[in-house]
């Protein structure tokens, strides 16, 4: 399930926490085949949401660095699995959720599972929290056209910010870290993982 990962916590956070819980019951016996799940049918104009694909997630994690001190900001996590992996892995998680059922069903599993050190809360994904922030890390669950400035400046300094971001047809995942007014940002794997909702560029018109 994590091919390629070499950090040892990641490894065992991802064997301790169970990813069937936070999948439909009716597709629990494929919780954890390598690719993203879905756990929302769209419906009434809203997008398909997605539990990213398993080795992606872990791959993201340990670009991302994480450190048992972190505040983290995670975004778009809809029914909370990374939410938990990251609670386990760091000292606070803020997750920002935009659809409400989700964000529900995502606080009702962290709490059955006893997750005390993270919050599930609902909002635009792309506008991040700026009440709970700057953060240690934030982490992007799903693919992006670009990142958006807002969410880098809610970053610590030597802050991280990893997510897939997709140029063409060719999905990059990204590191970005902040040093002062600036960001830097360098590419890790290429990766092909279903978009966030909310992140989508207008598109415009030339004569």
């Amino acid at each position: 399930m994590t091919s390629g990962v070499t950090d040892d916590r990641i490894l065992a956070t991802m064997n301790r926490v169970p990813r069937e819980q936070f999948v439909p019951e009716t597709k629990r016996s494929i919780a954890y085949l390598g690719d993203d799940l879905c756990v929302k049918e769209p419906a009434d104009g809203s997008p398909a949401r997605f539990l990213m694909d398993p080795r992606v997630l872990a791959k993201l994690m340990e670009l991302a660095s994480l450190s048992p001190t972190d505040l983290v900001l995670d975004v778009g996590p809809a029914t909370g699995y990374s939410t938990a992996l990251l609670a386990d892995l760091t000292d606070t998680v803020v997750a920002i959720e935009s659809d409400s059922e989700l964000a529900e069903k995502a606080s009702a599993t962290l709490l059955e599972l006893g997750v005390d050190n993270a919050a599930v809360i609902e909002g635009a994904l792309s506008e991040g929290n700026t009440k709970q922030g700057p953060f240690d890390v934030i982490f992007l669950n799903g693919s992006v056209p670009a990142v958006p400035s807002e969410l880098l400046g809610q970053l610590k300094e030597g802050g991280r910010l990893v997510g897939v971001v997709v140029e063409g047809n060719v999905g990059k995942a990204r590191v970005y870290l902040k040093s002062g007014a600036q960001s830097t940002h360098r590419n890790g794997f290429e990766a092909g993982i279903h978009p966030l909702p909310g992140f989508e560029v207008a598109e415009t018109f030339t004569f």
